[in-house]
């Protein structure tokens, strides 16, 4: 063996070596490819709180019941204040194709409009004036089916809801309980009418089993800026109180009860202050609330826009009109109460041409009560007019009040509500 073999033996070794190891590497089986990335369910679409991802099926039922105009007249005038509806809508002569989540890839529920004079009635469970049967001499609701719902729950819960407060030594006003009189004693005035009446609340106590301690996590988890635990408590009892209590109402008018027309009654009230030390104010008025005027952030929301829709569709804002332009007259006329105004500025409620005492907003109850409702707010109760009135509490006949004889603010109530529906149905 030559000195240079010896010398280069073990470099020329190791270099051998190596360029096997390459060439396994080189040469070897391909790693695994790397695994696809996992497939995520689309994300689900915005709703409202507490709310439900909508079926859609069930508008198939709608299909050809409203021309094209028709559709755009009450979508744009009545049941939207802004533009956001065209990002979630695209309308063409034949239909309109709608989102049913937060982007066309979620799905699109296309409605067929009608063709000129081919209109089908819209099919639904409750009855307008038109479809009611001809009623007998002195039972002019005879056939007509009545809901009314006492506003707010009253009694123990009613500084949880923020509708009690008490001036001095006076007795407490609370909401819940006065509206729950007033149902007590319409109810036996419409029915020696004719009407089949329900109460949708007939004690001081909620109507959903939820409870603000359940409803501290969704709060929570709400993506709202209110993360104090007092703030988080607040939000969790308004989930409580007025989301969950009017969802649980809802369900009972929707599945049981489905009458021809919803009254919610409700007294009105301005800005009081301490409920212990609270500012009363030197006006009064009247008016009434017909569903409508959903905001660009409500349209959005799957939840409400499907309920815009089924509202739209059933025609349930003509009912409302024609019926509240008579009950808000007799009232105004019984009560002698002038007419509540918005601000023009306000971005969330529309007005009804012609009628002073009519206004469109967006509500919850008036959303998922599905029938024509009526939404009651007459007095002002931190008034100074209104306040005494409640003070005196129920009575017959009348009494000297402020200087003048007037009969108990709740008998008034239900009288002129009474005599309202007796105008427009007879």
């Amino acid at each position: 063996m030559s000195s240079f073999t010896k010398r280069y033996l073990p470099l020329l070794a190791l270099t051998a070596l190596l360029l096997g190891v390459l060439c396994v590497f080189l040469l070897g089986p391909s790693p695994a490819p790397a695994p696809a990335p996992e497939e995520r369910p689309p994300e689900p679409p915005a709703l409202s709180m507490l709310a439900t991802r909508p079926d859609w099926a069930e508008l198939e039922i709608y299909q050809e019941t409203i021309s094209r105009d028709e559709f755009e007249r009450l979508l744009t005038t009545v049941f939207t204040t802004g533009q956001a509806w065209q990002t979630c809508m695209a309308i063409d002569d034949a239909g309109v194709d709608i989102q049913m989540g937060n982007s066309p890839d979620e799905g699109i529920f296309r409605l067929r409009f009608a063709s000129s004079g081919q209109v089908e009635k819209a099919p639904r469970h409750w009855r307008s004036t038109a479809e009611l049967p001809s009623a007998r001499e002195g039972k002019p609701l005879e056939g007509l089916r009545i809901a009314i719902d006492p506003g707010h729950i009253g009694g123990a819960w009613a500084k949880m809801e923020e509708r009690w407060f008490v001036v001095g030594e006076g007795t407490p006003v609370c909401e819940g309980d006065m509206t729950l009189q007033v149902a007590n004693l319409l109810k036996p005035r419409l029915e020696t009418l004719g009407a089949t009446v329900s109460l949708v609340r007939e004690k001081a106590e909620p109507g959903t089993t939820a409870r603000p301690e359940a409803l501290r996590t969704l709060a929570q988890d709400s993506g709202t800026p209110e993360d104090s635990p007092a703030a988080l408590q607040r939000l969790a009892e308004r989930l409580f109180y007025r989301t969950a209590e009017i969802r649980a109402r809802a369900d009972l008018v929707n599945q049981k009860l489905k009458p021809d027309l919803v009254l919610c009654l409700h007294f009105n009230a301005e800005a009081w202050g301490d409920p212990n030390n609270p500012t009363l104010i030197d006006r009064t008025h009247l008016h009434l609330l017909l569903n409508g005027a959903y905001n660009d952030e409500e349209v959005r929301l799957a939840d409400q826009r499907f309920a815009l829709l089924k509202k739209l569709l059933q025609r349930t804002h003509e009912e409302e009109v024609i019926v509240g332009s008579t009950v808000a007259d007799s009232f105004a006329k019984a009560s002698g109460l002038p007419p509540y105004v918005y601000p023009a500025e306000s971005p969330n409620v529309r007005g009804v041409p012609d009628q002073p005492y009519l206004w469109v907003r967006n509500l919850l109850a008036n959303r998922l009560y599905d029938c024509p409702v009526i939404f009651m707010e007459p007095y002002v109760m931190n008034s100074t007019i209104d306040y005494p009135r409640i003070q005196a509490g129920d009575y017959e006949g009348t009494r000297e009040i402020g200087g003048n004889m007037q009969i108990s603010i709740l008998r008034e109530y239900a009288d002129a509500l009474a005599e309202g529906l007796i105008r427009h149905y007879s």
